[in-house]
Formats: C-alpha cells, structure tokens, sequence
C-alpha cells in the first residue's frame, strides 16, 4: 500500500507532495424535509407541454448571436419539430430579438396555435417596450421574472423578502395593465428566478401573491416557472424542492409548475425528468442543451428518452441528421459525435463483442417489438442507418466484419471465413492505425479471396448436354502457363468442372461451404460466388469469383481456390 499522509491543504503520496483541491471553500446542499416523498414511486407516462427557449436562452450563450436571419431558420425549424410554445426573445434587452419578433408577426409566420413567448424583468421601461413588441400577435406567453434567492437578495438587490415580493407584484401588475391593449390571447408566466435558492416558504408565498394579482384561476391559470437557475445539488432535491412546492401551493389548480433547469453538475435532464415526477407538468429546454454555462435541458435526449420507454414525445426528431446539422450551421457549435440520440457515432460500435451481438440481433429483430442488444431504439426512427451501427478499428472482432459486408454488400461468409478473414483484417487496422471502411474490407476480401496470378486460370468454357448426366462442361485452362483441355460431367456444371478437373489433372477437390450473393441489381450486377475446396492433406482452402454470369463466379471461385491453396505451404 501507498503511503500518504494528509492535511488541509496538500496530499503526500509516495514521499511527494501534491496539491490538493480546497474543496473546504464548498458546503453540501441541505437536504429537503419531506420524509413521506412520493414522486420516487412514480412514471412518466406523457409527454409534457414542451417549450423551446433556444432563441432566448440558447442564443444567449453563444458566442456569435443569431441574426434576423438565423432565428428565422431556427424558429422554422422548431415548428417543424413540433413545438407549439416558443420563446421567442427578449426584446426590451436587444434590437435583433425585437425585430425577429416584428418580422414573425408582420409576415404572418407563427401558425395557428403556435404560441410565441418573450422573456421581460419586472421594469416598467422594459415591459412597455416588450409589449410594443408583441403587437399584433395571436398568442402570447409574457414571462416576467425577478431573482428571489437569499443569496441574490444579500449580494445583489440588499433587500428583504418584502420588497422583493413587491417588485414581483409592481411587475405583474404592470404587465396585465399594459396587455390589455393587446388582441391577443395572453398566458401569464412568472419566475422566480434562482428558485433552487430560495427558500421553499419564499418561493411558494411570492409566486402565490404574484398568482393571485394576476387573478389566476383553475379556469385561467397561469404559468409557474421554477427553474435551477443554477444546478445546486444532486436531482432528487430538485424534485423534492419541486414535490414540496406542489403540495404547499394554494390554489394548485390555478397553476401549471413549468421546469428551467440548467446543467453545472451534468445532471439537468435528470432533473426534470425527476421534477416531472414530483409534480411539474411543463418544461423549457434547448435542442441539445445549449444554453449558459454548461446548458440547459436538452429536450432532445429528454424527449427521445420518453420515446424509448414507448411514450409518445409529440415532438418529432425522426430527421435527426436534418436537426443536427441546421442546429450546428446556426449556433456555430459542434453537437458531440456521442451526443444521445443525436451524435454521428452514438449507434456505432467498435467492440467485438458489442458488434457481434448487434449482428445477432439485427438478424432476429422484430421491427414492432425492437430488442437489439446495445441498441436502445431502432437507429431507423431518427434517420440514422443500420449500415452505420457498426465499424471497424483494432478494438473490433469477426461480428462487425460480417455485419459490414452484408449490410453494405450482401456478403454473407461462412463462419470458417469470417474467423480467417477477420484476422487479415485486423492486420490492416493495426498497419493503418485507424478506422477501416467499408470499400476497405471489401477491397482486402476480393485481394486476398479472388487469386488469378497462381498457376491455375480458367480461360473459357462450354456448357453441353450430355447423354449420360445433366450436365457436361468442357473448359480450357491454363495449368502453370500451359493450356489444358478438361472435359467432366456431373448433375451441374460446376460438378461436371469439378469432375473434370479430378480427371484431366489428377486434382483432389471437395466442394463444401458453397455460397453465391448478388453484389448489385440491375444490368450492373454482379455475382459473387464464395466457396470452399478440402483435401485431407491441406484441409480447408477458401476461394471467390465474381462474374455477371452465376456459372462464370463459381468457377472462378474454384481456380480462386486452387490458387490460394498452391501458395499456401502444407
């Protein structure tokens, strides 16, 4: 065993001092009191309202903003994903949000029951100019927010619980004041911004007298945004805090508890599935979870992971590649190639092991029942291809060689081939030093299978019926440069080949392991034709021929055979 010795500031391990992480400087969260907690015992069974915040919270955090222009495709994009709340900006804080939301609105391009929503701080300045803004719009989502956590009202504001709760309440009625002069229909939603913070006492006393100024009620009510503004403890206390507020809340029907979380502790989607659980019934996220810091909740993976329990997400990411692509064209930044659902290699295996078992499942999968091993969902209900689940590099085995060739070529071997074949393979990943592709492992097959520069070549043949069998085949071929003229018959013509070749040239030959795939359809198509020869002394010995003539591959399988079985030292 190691020695080390400790102390508050350095660890010494083996005689050497190394600097140690303060974490002294941290305090753990408290935990929630709700002993008889009941969310832990529940399923998700549907979807939630869903409501996108890319244009606001995700543009926010990058590093080139979008223009007009880029939130116009974003915004068409989302609608083609199927979200009917959008939040479209924050117009009172930037001019390209404020003619965005002009822009959608005057050209007529939100469609019918698609609500747009625009984020506003409890200022009188900000909401006029936000509500100049939205003039004109058919449905409307005013979100108002102001920091409500201890920590804000120390640090930031120095003021107590009671004027934050009246400038909550200032902001509110501000915003129904200057609303009425919209023709809209107006959904009310407040924050309280830094909830993860706030005591849970606070948080449902502000929100309720925010609730009942606005007159929320069961037939009216409003929109309760809880968000982890920033990600403060581990997701079971974001559910507990979220389980409690529900239960605490008078009045629970004249509120819908709406979700914001964000990801400084990587677990944001945890989270809000946990707090859709304790009560919530909303949920505003990001495609792929950009947002701040570390990001928001990515409604992809959040959606997708009802969809792989058989819960309809009423969103559709059935064109992933499609959705990836526009989104990383627009936010300039890259999605993870082993992003959920979404990254280019996230229905990819390397492994042996994973890839043969993905072979044996592919072959026995039903399409309405989908059970593959290491694959969740089918890689078909997002766009992705079954061609693509498996590649190879050094870590793979005979399971994604054989998966390749027949999913890209239709190239079934037999399992004595494959096992031979997949070791010439992985010679030429390790010579390579990388991934080898599909044309690669074709190409290495036919090098080392199709064998013409032996002694035996086939040069021309004739098919002819004879008396005394179904089949007589006369050939010339060319035995160490010489020409020979062989004549057999048999039930077939590769068995009258066969037999003349016994025959003429004294040749031991036992066909076994006899396969013939098409390479293509078509008038361009091939055959190949996969065969094996077996004597007692030499064992078995593999050849393959490809011809557009089925009769033409097989025997040139035959001299592919014998060619590899001459090189090959007894």
């Amino acid at each position: 065993m190691s020695e080390q010795t400790r102390n508050a500031d350095t660890i010494v391990v083996h005689g050497r001092a190394a600097n140690r992480m303060p974490f002294h400087k941290y305090r753990a969260f408290p935990p929630i009191d709700l002993p008889d907690r009941q969310w832990p015992g529940r399923v998700i069974d549907r979807a939630p309202r869903w409501c996108s915040v890319d244009l606001r919270d995700g543009n926010q955090a990058l590093i080139d903003p979008m223009n007009v222009d880029e939130k116009l495709r974003m915004f068409e994009l989302l609608l083609e994903v199927g979200f009917a709340e959008i939040e479209v900006g924050f117009p009172a804080a930037s001019q390209p949000d404020f003619e965005f939301i002009r822009r959608i609105i005057d050209e007529h391009l939100i469609p019918d029951g698609v609500a747009i929503q625009i984020l506003c701080q409890a200022r009188e300045e900000l909401i006029e100019r936000s509500v100049e803004a939205l003039q004109g719009a058919r449905e409307v989502i005013f979100h108002l927010y102001n920091s409500t956590s201890e920590l804000q009202r120390r640090v930031v504001f120095g003021m107590e619980r009671s004027g934050i709760v009246d400038l909550a309440l200032q902001g509110t009625r501000m915003v129904k004041e200057r609303l009425e002069s919209l023709d809209s229909k107006i959904t009310f939603e407040y924050s309280p911004e830094s909830f993860t913070g706030t005591e849970l006492d606070f948080a449902v006393e502000i929100s309720h007298a925010v609730a009942d100024a606005w007159g929320a009620s069961a037939e009216s009510p409003i929109i309760i945004n809880l968000p982890s503004t920033v990600e403060m403890a581990t997701p079971n206390v974001y559910a507990d805090q979220i389980e409690w507020f529900s239960r605490n809340f008078p009045d629970r029907d004249s509120i819908v508890i709406s979700l914001h979380t964000h990801n400084d502790r990587g677990t944001g989607i945890a989270a809000t599935e946990l707090a859709l659980m304790a009560g919530a019934e909303r949920v505003e996220g990001t495609l792929f979870g950009n947002g701040e810091r570390t990001g928001n909740c990515d409604i992809v993976t959040m959606a997708m992971n009802l969809f792989s329990q058989g819960v309809d997400p009423e969103l559709d990411f059935s064109d992933m590649p499609h959705i990836r692509e526009t989104v990383v064209e627009i936010n300039k930044l890259p999605v993870h190639e082993r992003h959920p659902y979404a990254g280019e290699l996230v229905f990819t295996a390397f492994s042996g092991s994973h890839q043969d078992a993905i072979r044996k499942g592919m072959s026995q999968v039903d399409r309405d029942h989908w059970e593959v091993p290491y694959l969740p969902i089918d890689p078909d209900d997002v766009g992705a291809s079954y061609k693509e689940s498996v590649r190879v590099n050094s870590q793979s085995g005979k399971g994604g060689v054989g998966f390749i060739l027949e999913e890209h070529y239709g190239i079934a071997l037999p399992r004595e081939m494959l096992v031979e074949f997949s070791a010439i393979v992985q010679k030429l990943t390790e010579t390579l030093d990388r991934e080898v592709k599909p044309d690669e492992i074709l190409k290495a097959l036919l090098d080392e299978y199709v064998v013409e520069s032996g002694p035996y070549r086939l040069l021309d043949y004739d098919l002819l019926v004879s008396r005394e069998a179904d089949q007589r085949c006369v050939a010339r071929v060319e035995v160490s440069q010489q020409q020979v003229t062989i004549d057999g018959e048999g039930s077939g013509p590769i068995e009258a080949f066969v037999n003349g070749m016994v025959e003429t040239l004294n040749e031991p030959l036992n066909i076994i392991d006899y396969h013939e795939h098409a390479m293509a359809t078509g008038k361009d198509a091939k055959a190949i034709c996969l065969l094996a020869i077996d004597d007692s002394a030499q064992g078995r010995c593999f050849g393959i021929g490809m011809s557009r003539n089925t009769i033409t591959a097989s025997l040139n399988a035959i001299i592919s055979a014998l060619n590899r079985r001459w090189k090959t030292p007894s």
